[in-house]
């Protein structure tokens, strides 16, 4: 029998972490009202139990997302009971047996204050995020890149309506549209916008969240992660290397935090992409329909961390934006899996063992 990776867990005292759970095979996790208020005193009882910070939350209707810091180093164990807790109750209420949640949850390290900020802003705005809206993944990034008109005002306005009037989220006490919950941690998001008073910190996060919501383009803070866990320098992650202990056959992520701070040339880049097509690179860049050109441009961000313009001159001078097209191409190609996808995860291999 196989066992399944276990995702690495990374405990640290004073950690800050983003959370998110996911209904199994994407199903709801809330039917009801009732069922997000009762999560909500679960979460409350988490807080008191294993004292944890909860700084902020939505809940959706098929996932969740916390900002939570721990003192202690017990992240794992606080989010077991909530998560096992809430499971049972929710299957007793309404009578359904098997996994509520699609595996353990998700969690991202945040380094600093400026990471926090901008996770929280991203976890706000998850009501609005919705094709309804405009604010869909797909329209996002057409409106990050030019390509969408400026929303109209009633749109602007159902958008902000959502966003104020949303009951599950934390986002209505910092922005003084409600009280909020008692046990909810404020610091240091409340002061991180700036503003003196209590009435002008809330009038600078309100601000800082909606301009997003008006303009319709909301950055993606995972777009930068450092080994798929850590939200901040490869300092940082280094550092965090260091400290965490396990088994790199059980828990890859150790090789990805072990890799930190390698950045992979391009010539061995494309020496690995010739060795695997048994071509040169001048045989198969140019050639219409050929996927070694594409693959070498989406390895090169994925490994190199080089520019979209750094890649176009090296790949034989490319424009920006046509780089930035192929890589996206070809992740959607690979995302299809099959042949390809078990080349390139051989090519992988061999440009960061070697």
């Amino acid at each position: 029998m196989v066992s399944m990776a276990r995702p690495l867990r990374i405990e640290r005292p004073g950690g800050r972490f983003h959370i998110t759970a996911r209904g199994n095979e994407r199903k709801p996790i809330y039917r009801q009202d009732s069922d997000r208020a009762h999560f909500l005193e679960l979460l409350a009882e988490t807080a008191d139990r294993f004292g944890i910070r909860i700084h902020a939350y939505v809940l959706m209707g098929n996932h969740y997302h916390l900002l939570v810091e721990t003192p202690e180093t017990n992240l794992s164990r606080a989010m077991q009971w909530l998560n096992v807790s809430y499971s049972i109750w929710f299957n007793r209420r309404h009578g359904r047996t098997g996994h509520l949640l699609q595996g353990r949850f998700k969690s991202v390290v945040v380094e600093d204050d400026a990471g926090w900020q901008e996770v929280a802003r991203y976890v706000h705005l998850n009501p609005v995020r919705v094709a309804g809206l405009g604010l869909d993944k797909r329209r996002r990034a057409a409106s990050k890149a030019g390509l969408v008109q400026a929303p109209k005002a009633e749109l602007v306005a159902e958008r902000l309506k959502r966003l104020r009037e949303f009951h599950w989220s934390s986002y209505r006490a910092y922005a003084g549209y409600c009280s909020g919950v008692g046990w909810l941690c404020r610091q240091p998001l409340d002061r991180l916008c700036g503003g003196k008073s209590e009435r002008e910190r809330r009038a600078a996060l309100r601000e800082y969240t909606e301009t997003a919501v008006r303009q319709g383009v909301i950055e993606r803070p995972w777009e930068r992660l450092v080994a798929g866990m850590v939200l901040g320098s490869e300092a940082f992650a280094r550092r965090l290397r260091q400290k965490v202990r396990g088994n790199a056959r059980e828990q890859p992520a150790l090789g990805k935090l072990a890799r930190v701070g390698l950045r992979i040339d391009w010539a061995r880049i494309i020496a690995a992409l010739e060795e695997a097509k048994g071509e040169s690179w001048s045989q198969f860049s140019q050639r219409h329909g050929d996927w070694g050109r594409d693959a070498a441009l989406w390895l090169g961000r994925r490994h190199g961390r080089y520019r979209l313009g750094e890649l176009g001159e090296l790949a034989g001078g490319i424009d920006y934006a046509a780089v930035g097209q192929a890589v996206s191409r070809f992740a959607k190609r690979l995302a299809q899996g099959g042949q390809l996808q078990r080349d390139i995860a051989r090519i992988e291999k061999a440009i960061v063992t070697c």
